[in-house]
């Protein structure tokens, strides 16, 4: 089993194309696969209770399935940092209970590859005095930081990178996602900042994913590499 803790350089920089695309790409070669937000807030009414796109999106890349409260245990309505959400809802976050359920899912659901996928980036606060980085530090989890390639990701990766690493955690690679249509990634400037990330960021680059047209799993899986991520045992299972 592989489980990596997947954040971001922002909000919106496209960690949830970039965790369904992986999970898609491990299902192509035939491997269990399963995607955890464990913290969702920005959240639909249905009749089935309150649901998250994020997480609907990482539910449909898991296999085998499994059902939506396991995927997103903490769900709030309002699209505001969770950790407000949470308050105004009368919930209480914190890093032993977050930590605890989901290390009960990943006994109990082990997978070939498992992402949770936090909210937000790196310091986004779970409490008053918790934030998300303090999930991967309590689980030991190496981290997948989604750089969204945009107007001013250089500092915004390198700061992450940093964060990371004195958090005491390993930055296991890096994506890419274009997020602004403006930043065009067919241009000499934008293979110069991509060269410039692959140089200063610690970890190998997965992949880059374009600015799509439709941006689904199945198309964004075209752009990244598993082969650093996965064990060679599991890599070789692959038919």
């Amino acid at each position: 089993m592989t489980t990596y803790f997947v954040t971001g350089t922002d909000t919106d920089a496209g960690k949830t194309l970039a965790s369904s695309a992986l999970l898609c790409a491990a299902r192509q070669r035939q491997l269990t696969t399963l995607g955890l937000k464990p913290i969702a807030s920005g959240s639909e009414a249905t009749p089935n209770g309150l649901r998250n796109r994020d997480a609907l999106a990482l539910q449909a890349q898991s296999f085998p399935p499994v059902d939506y409260p396991t995927i997103n245990p903490w769900t709030f309505a309002p699209a505001i940092a969770p950790h407000l959400a949470a308050l105004e809802a009368g919930a209480v976050l914190n890093v032993a209970s977050v930590t605890q359920a989901l290390s009960d899912t990943l006994t109990g659901t082990p997978r070939d590859l498992t992402l949770i996928e936090g909210a937000g980036a790196w310091r986004v606060p779970l409490n008053e005095a918790e934030d998300f980085a303090d999930l991967p530090r309590a689980l030991r989890l190496p981290v997948i930081l989604v750089v969204g390639l945009k107007l001013g990701c250089l500092n915004h990766a390198r700061l992450t990178a940093e964060a990371i690493a004195a958090d005491g955690l390993t930055l296991a690679g890096w994506v890419g996602s274009v997020v602004d249509s403006a930043f065009a990634d067919d241009s000499p400037r934008f293979a110069a900042n991509v060269a410039l990330l692959k140089r200063a960021l610690p970890a190998p680059c997965l992949g880059i994913i374009p600015h799509l047209a439709t941006a689904d799993a199945a198309t964004a899986q075209r752009y990244l590499s598993l082969d650093t991520l996965l064990p060679l045992a599991t890599q070789e299972a692959t038919p």
